[in-house]
Order: structure tokens, then sequence, then C-alpha cells
């Protein structure tokens, strides 16, 4: 394997404290060819050239390691997973994290279960629909495109008193924030940093919304399917 063709990815990685594996390295190897081989037949993801599904979608999802002791968390639910991020990338990096990957599209689970079994990651589970684990993760990831205060009703109720969601957001995300507050504090958290950052290698300005689960999540929450998109806690 030629290690020099993946050095924005593993440069990238290493900015966020992360070093890789060659283990490692073939896993994201075999997770692109993946992603391209499914995108033709499905729609997965708009970016496929291979130094920009290294950066934009793997370093990208690594990024929560800078900001979250991963190394203490041991159970983690990617909301709205779509084509496998954040969740896969940080379930290569750190093999120890029990991972639920959750999705509306049974067509997406199809191809997540594929890359589960080819990159032979064990402690990894694929659920079509809603998941009925309420408060028993240590943290929720999404990089789901949707505003903070429908997001946090999606994720929050599954993140146990005392963990963390953490949303994968732009840059541009203070006024979210402020129309978030109201949403955050009925469904048990509180808003704690918000760290910007550049995309290693790049101009691309990122950002991190970290909620802490303060209070159990009152149980008519999240409400049925649809409803926090259309009508957001505010």
């Amino acid at each position: 394997m030629d290690r020099s063709k993946f050095h924005i990815l593993e440069d990238g990685c290493q900015a966020f404290g992360v070093t890789l594996t060659e283990k490692q390295i073939e896993q994201f190897e075999k997770y692109y060819e993946l992603l391209v081989e499914w995108n033709k037949v499905m729609n997965l993801t708009g970016i496929t050239e291979f130094d920009e599904v290294m950066q934009k979608h793997f370093v990208d999802s690594v990024a929560a390691a800078e900001y979250v002791e991963m190394e203490k968390i041991n159970s983690l639910i990617d909301v709205g997973t779509g084509a496998g991020f954040p969740g896969i990338p940080l379930k290569i990096v750190y093999p120890h994290l029990q991972v639920t990957l959750l999705d509306s599209l049974n067509k997406r689970i199809k191809f997540l279960d594929e890359v589960v079994d080819n990159l032979g990651l064990t402690g990894i589970e694929t659920v079509h629909g809603r998941a009925e684990d309420r408060e028993q993760f240590d943290l929720s990831v999404s990089r789901a495109v949707a505003n903070l205060a429908s997001l946090t009703e999606y994720c929050l109720p599954f993140v146990k008193v005392g963990g963390k969601f953490v949303s994968y957001k732009s840059v541009s995300v203070d006024e979210e924030i402020a129309q978030s507050k109201k949403a955050v504090y009925v469904l048990g958290g509180e808003i704690g940093k918000v760290e910007k950052f550049h995309l290693p290698g790049s101009d691309m300005e990122r950002a991190l919304v970290v909620v802490e689960k303060k209070r159990s999540t009152p149980k008519k929450y999240p409400r049925k399917a649809g409803m926090p998109t259309k009508e957001p806690l505010a």
C-alpha cells in the first residue's frame, strides 16, 4: 500500500491528535472504494474525488476527537448517519466504541451493513427508523442537515445524563444556537462548548456544537417523526 496518497487523511487526523495505523488506513481506503461504488446506483454523497472524501468526510468526522475525550466514551449513536459520517470514521479510529448507526432510509442501511462487513468492524449495529434506547449512550453525534433545535430533539433523548450530543455544523452557526436555546433546555440539555476551526489543510471553516445532558429528557420527546423538523421547539 502506498501510504503517501493518504497524506491528507493522515495529516488531518494528526492535527486532531489521532495517529492512524496501517490497518486503519486500509479500512478507510476500503470505505472510500465502497462509497464510490455504491454512489453510482444511489445518492450517498456529492463528493467522490479521493482527496476531497479524505478531507471533507473522513477528517471532518474525526474532528470530534479534538474536543471530546473519546477514550472515556464507551457508547455512541450517530443519528441520521447517511453514508456513515461521522459514526464509521470514529469507529475506525476508536475500535473500543460500541456504535449504533441510525438512519431512516433502508437503502442506506444496506450500504452501511456492507461497509461494516467489509471493514471487519465489530461492536457496531445499524438501525432503520427509530431506535428505542433512551438515555443509553455516552455520546450522540450528527452531521445531518437540520437546524440545531430539531437535531437536539432527535439526538438528546438517546444520551445519558452526564453525556453529550455533538452537532457538526458550518461556522455560521451562532444564530442557530441562539434560536435553539429553549429547545435544548426543555430537552434536558445545556449548550457547552462551541468549537470553531479550519478543516486541516483547507480554508474550510467548521463548527462543533457540544450540548451537555444535564437532566432526563421528558418522555414526550422526541415527538413523532417529522414533527421536530416541521415545528422545532422554540
